[in-house]
């Protein structure tokens, strides 16, 4: 790793820190590119007082009309954002390529303008016929939404003059850029800058800006670090392309919760709000089936039921184990995995050794917490026996490596999330401590008594 030079060299990098005597295009400290600029002279800060844009008075007289949210007209963006949009906010909404974040603006521009607040869609990627071709398949049309097609930030302060929105969505940051500013397009500098000129005109004139963000290969945001500070709320829009479900998830929020979850449904037609997508993560059998289980995932504060399914292949002839057995897994923590079905076979006595496992989510959802180590355990106990778990049960649940049980948090929000959707009987870690009417409470303290408890043995 390179070691930083003295202060007094002329040239310093924005990001790190880094200084060096002369010019380079690469940070010798943190490898990015474009950012080391030369250090102006230092100049005496003045004492003298200076013009307010306001005056200072009691924060109980501050007027809150002005900080007021207003509905986007798409439930789950309001209730990730916290309520809505508030006028004056800057929120950076950053997701993989084709994931669904021009479809998804696009929707909330239009759901904004029916609701009487003038929304303009600047497009830097795409042509105006382009997008207008989007929003026929969304039925996007309204009078109130105005769309251009602009990579110029003069051009596009003067659509914001023209029209005076209330709502402004830029897709992409990275893609506009000014005479005035050094460094190409989507470099550091350009973006740095034109991100706070655009914060500064939506703070001035109470107007919500959205700014759409390119992530990097391992899934950060591009650009500078300073963008995330600047701006009032960071948007994480994740899923898979393969599936359907799409996921928002605040990384900053200054008006709202940080950990909160929004999910949207990708189809033909657009992309809708979910507020109930258990659907798309369990299968209602006709009959019970061998290896498969549900429980209760918390994505952020919000209880998502989720079915794990297992798939073990027969064991060999006269016991035999040539030692080359797959372990495949889908939407679920690799080596945790591993580790369950180690304790499985050592502490339960459930022999698969020599023998193929698959376990894989339905739907496509990701899951890592260990709350589902349980219900993975119990599937592919289930499948490795041949016998059917009740199909009313849901496991909750983190396997120890000795073969415990430990508790998980929210344990009681999952259970409610799960008594709302029809289920009545439950497998939860001793101590639990949970007591509903109608509703069997199994609290188990180790696995292999989990397991005698279903009757798989």
């Amino acid at each position: 790793m390179a070691k930083s030079t003295p202060a007094k060299d002329p040239f310093r990098c924005t990001e790190c820190g880094w200084s060096t005597t002369k010019w380079v295009g690469r940070c010798g400290e943190c490898q990015a590119w474009g950012t080391v600029e030369e250090i102006a002279a230092p100049k005496k800060l003045s004492l003298l007082p200076g013009a307010v844009t306001s005056a200072a008075q009691p924060i109980g007289e501050v007027n809150l009309q002005s900080a007021q949210a207003r509905s986007s007209g798409v439930s789950e963006l309001d209730r990730v954002l916290g309520g809505g949009l508030v006028p004056g906010a800057a929120i950076l909404l950053a997701g993989e390529p084709g994931v669904g974040k021009s479809t998804l603006l696009l929707a909330v521009a239009a759901e904004s303008a029916r609701k009487n607040l003038v929304s303009l869609y600047i497009s830097g990627e795409e042509s105006a016929s382009q997008v207008r071709l989007r929003a026929e398949r969304l039925n996007a049309i309204d009078p109130n939404l105005w769309l251009a097609a602009e990579t110029d930030l003069g051009s596009v302060i003067a659509h914001i003059d023209a029209v005076q929105p209330q709502l402004l969505v830029i897709d992409s940051i990275q893609t506009i850029s000014s005479a005035a500013v050094e460094g190409s397009p989507g470099g550091v500098t350009q973006v740095r800058e034109i991100a706070a000129a655009l914060i500064r005109i939506a703070k001035e004139r109470a107007i919500t800006l959205v700014l759409v963000g390119h992530v990097t290969k391992d899934g950060s945001i591009a650009g500078p670090r300073l963008l995330e500070h600047l701006v009032d709320v960071v948007l994480n829009f994740e899923g898979d392309r393969h599936s359907r479900l799409r996921l928002i998830r605040a990384m900053k929020n200054r008006f709202g919760a940080s950990d909160e979850v929004g999910c949207f449904d990708m189809n033909e037609s657009g992309i809708t709000s979910l507020p109930d997508p258990t659907g798309l993560f369990t299968t209602r059998h006709s009959e019970p089936v061998p290896g498969t289980c549900v429980t209760v995932a918390l994505e952020g504060r919000r209880p998502l039921l989720a079915e794990i399914q297992a798939l073990v292949s027969a064991p060999l002839p006269d016991g035999r184990d040539f030692g080359n057995s797959r372990r495949v897994t889908s939407g679920l923590d690799n080596p945790r995995t591993a580790m369950t079905l180690a304790v499985l076979e050592l502490r339960a006595g459930v022999r698969i050794s020599g023998r193929d496992v698959y376990v894989a989510t339905v739907g496509g959802m990701k899951m890592s917490e260990p709350s589902a180590d349980l219900a993975v355990a119990l599937a592919v106990a289930s499948a490795a026996k041949g016998m059917a778990l009740p199909a009313d049960l849901i496991a909750i649940g983190e396997v120890g490596l000795a073969g415990e049980i430990r508790k998980v948090t929210g344990v009681g929000q999952r259970v409610q999330e799960a008594v709302r959707l029809g289920f009545k009987r439950f497998m939860v870690p001793v101590g639990s401590d949970l007591k509903i009417d109608g509703v069997e409470i199994m609290e188990v303290a180790r696995l292999e008594q989990a397991i005698a408890k279903v009757k798989i043995n």
